[in-house]
């Protein structure tokens, strides 16, 4: 049994590994999908391990000074896993959020504590899908707050913390949990933060893994793809973006695209068939894992991130009456 624990920073990581059978089964696949519940942390989603990575090592270099504001861009999880961090080391957060994303996400982060900033969408944005110009006002207010208020940006594109903390925790648990029995990984690209350093962490392991960023359709610049759509309805990632710090120097094995509506289905079926109430991004990682299964990968072992939880779509289409029994 686990020893008491003097914080719930120490429930974040160690989440479980659990095989998608029903669903490998149900899209008729020869293989296994891990899926590593990150949506089981105290935040909700597997960034809450960045938003640690990030604040303690701002702490150990002296970057972040005692009671100094700490400011970030969020599309709501990395807010909600600073909320969590800052509040309970003592340092005022402040999330600055596009009016794209649900409301479910500010709702929490104001609730743990967080002031809340949002920022309208651009007249020709889509609402409930946030695009790279979106994302680019919110990057503007987050400077322009970070500079008027003293604080710390916490800035989970550039902040080594973030990457490392998935170097740390994050892969070295998918290879114990596993067993070393992991043949690929895949996952769909935000900061980019899980995707490199969990793939470096199992190459080192084994270099015969194979790794595969995970875009969505019509908006894969990493895939060399010219961009087409770049409004989507995963939110957290895919803005279209091709200069990702973390990515430089990754060489990559492949490229996968999935579109939004075969994320909302994959991210369906997850909750119908394995009980596991997911996000959009969760949904794209599993149908990138079922297409490796599918074409070139079968009978292999593919590991994939449940990056967060259902309940933070509750206000979007992900989970509508008519789509939960689809």
């Amino acid at each position: 049994m686990q020893d008491t624990l003097d914080s719930i920073l120490g429930a974040i990581g160690k989440t479980p590994l659990v095989r998608l059978d029903r669903l490998t089964k149900h899209y008729g696949c020869e293989g296994t999908i891990l899926a590593k519940l990150d949506h089981l942390n105290p935040g909700f989603s597997k960034k809450d391990r960045a938003a640690l990575g990030v604040i303690e090592a701002a702490e150990h270099d002296g970057t972040l000074k005692p009671g100094q504001t700490v400011v970030e861009l969020t599309s709501g999880n990395m807010g909600t896993g600073l909320a969590i961090v800052c509040g309970v080391k003592g340092y005022p957060f402040v999330a600055v959020m596009s009016k794209g994303n649900s409301p479910e996400r500010a709702r929490m982060m104001a609730a743990l504590g967080a002031e809340v900033v949002l920022v309208d969408q651009l007249p020709d944005s889509r609402p409930g899908e946030v695009s790279g110009a979106d994302l680019a006002e919110v990057d503007r207010v987050a400077a322009r707050l970070t500079q008027e208020r003293g604080a710390f940006r916490a800035d989970q594109f550039r902040r080594t913390g973030n990457p490392d903390a998935h170097e740390q925790t994050t892969g070295p648990e998918i290879w114990t949990q596993s067993g070393g029995k992991i043949d690929a990984f895949c996952d769909f690209v935000g900061s980019g933060g899980t995707l490199v350093s969990t793939s470096r962490y199992l190459r080192r392991q084994n270099p015969q893994v194979k790794c595969y960023p995970i875009e969505p359709e019509g908006a894969a610049v990493l895939a060399g793809r010219e961009v087409r759509n770049p409004d989507h309805p995963i939110q957290g990632g895919g803005y279209a973006m091709s200069d990702l710090d973390f990515l430089h120097g990754m060489s990559w094995d492949g490229f996968l695209r999935v579109d939004g509506n075969t994320a909302r289905q994959t991210s369906r079926d997850l909750a119908r068939l394995e009980g596991i109430f997911a996000g959009f991004s969760a949904g794209a990682n599993v149908a990138g894992a079922v297409e490796l299964l599918r074409t070139g990968h079968q009978g292999e072992t593919i590991g994939v991130i449940i990056c967060d939880s259902g309940l933070k779509y509750l206000s979007t289409d992900l989970f509508t009456s008519e789509g939960a029994s689809a």
